[in-house]
């Protein structure tokens, strides 16, 4: 027996973990476009990033003293350059719970060419935080978008710590209280809690951060987009919209009307509450369905933004069947499992997602599970 397609869909189906849903009420037509075309070292082009650095300030609490800086290939490159240009100075430690974390320990290991510690957990759970040397430099996922499951606060980071905190922050920032005290380095994209464009990063720098910069020269070669530091200072043009390349300033303007939505609706209070109930009718489908459950079983530990799903007796194909099926009759966008994850289902429940379309996807999940199934 065919099941029966569910009579209303979710309005904007965009569930993917990145490039995320564009915030409510978006359409290219309304960005500005003045600075389009012009060249990002004139006047208004330093001006636009200089604006949008100080909104992303706004918006996240950043304290006066840590630095924010927009520099190339999204969160990925915001890491790697700060892998590249502050590891080696003192022991490493690294911990993998998903696969972005697993990225960073074959960086520092085969690219970098040093020793980590490595704490690991599989998909799924969290390392023990208690067994983090803090006389290491530490690096960590916030949120592990491929995995669904976060660091529950910034308690188990020591305030006292002689190493580096670097926190891959890209699932988590504007959708999580966040200790700027006990972070060095974080960095993420746009792409993500704001529904902005790829291809460009957020650098943070806490003071102990510039002062690794300003203090140690790694032993390897930096390419030019990398280069945070001239004549043995910080390159502080960088953090007030002086980029290390030519941005998109389409892109810009894109974060720019994001964050000033982002505004429109609360700050960033108002984003974790959109992301808090987002996940929360999540969890209300998860728990009326007994072939559903959560990949990240301690909801202490479970993100609000990326959560990742199990589908009772599913493997691969049949996940790619339950995807390919919601995206055919546009129910549904993106939401297969990360490609190294178990498989599972995805969904996005970030700020820019609306609680109805959440709510709305229940009965769609029910539908292509039986269908597929069957």
């Amino acid at each position: 027996m065919t099941a029966q397609m569910p009579a209303r869909k979710p309005a904007r189906p965009f569930f993917s973990s990145g490039p995320c849903a564009k915030p409510p009420g978006y359409s290219p037509a309304k960005l500005a476009t003045e600075v389009l075309g012009r060249s990002h070292r004139a006047k208004i082009g330093k001006t636009r990033l200089g604006h949008c650095i100080d909104l992303m300030r706004e918006m996240l609490g950043l304290p006066d003293t840590h630095r924010i800086g927009i520099v190339p290939g999204s969160d990925t490159g915001a890491f790697e350059m700060a892998m590249w240009t502050m590891l080696g100075a003192r022991p490493v430690t690294a911990l993998a719970w998903e696969s972005f974390g697993e990225g960073w320990v074959t960086d520092i290991s085969k690219q970098l060419k040093l020793d980590p510690t490595v704490i690991r957990a599989d998909y799924g759970g969290l390392p023990d935080l208690s067994q983090v040397d803090w006389s290491n430099d530490v690096l960590f996922t916030w949120n592990g978008t491929t995995s669904g499951v976060r660091v529950p606060n910034a308690d188990w980071i020591a305030a006292d710590r002689q190493g580096l905190s670097f926190a891959d922050a890209t699932s988590a920032v504007f959708a999580y209280d966040i200790d700027w005290e006990k972070i060095d380095v974080a960095t993420f994209s746009w792409q993500k809690v704001l529904g902005g464009e790829g291809g460009h990063g957020v650098l943070i720098l806490g003071p102990r951060a510039v002062e690794r910069l300003e203090s140690y020269t790694p032993q390897w070669p930096l390419p030019k987009v990398f280069r945070l530091v001239s004549k043995g200072k910080l390159a502080e043009g960088v953090f007030k919209g002086e980029t290390i390349n030519t941005p998109s300033m389409l892109a810009v303007e894109d974060a720019i009307f994001a964050l000033e939505w982002a505004k429109s609706v609360g700050g960033l209070k108002g984003l974790q509450a959109r992301s808090n109930a987002n996940a929360a009718a999540l969890d209300r489908i998860v728990a009326e369905r007994d072939w559903l459950g959560h990949l990240a079983a301690d909801p202490a530990t479970r993100s609000k933004t990326s959560v990742c799903l199990t589908v009772e007796g599913a493997d691969e194909a049949f996940i790619k069947a339950f995807a390919k099926l919601l995206e055919d009759v546009e129910a549904a966008y993106d939401i297969a499992g990360y490609r190294d994850a178990p498989p599972g289902l995805r969904i996005w429940c970030g700020a820019t997602v609306e609680t109805a379309d959440i709510e709305a996807l229940g009965p769609w999940l029910d539908w292509a599970y039986a269908t597929v199934k069957s």
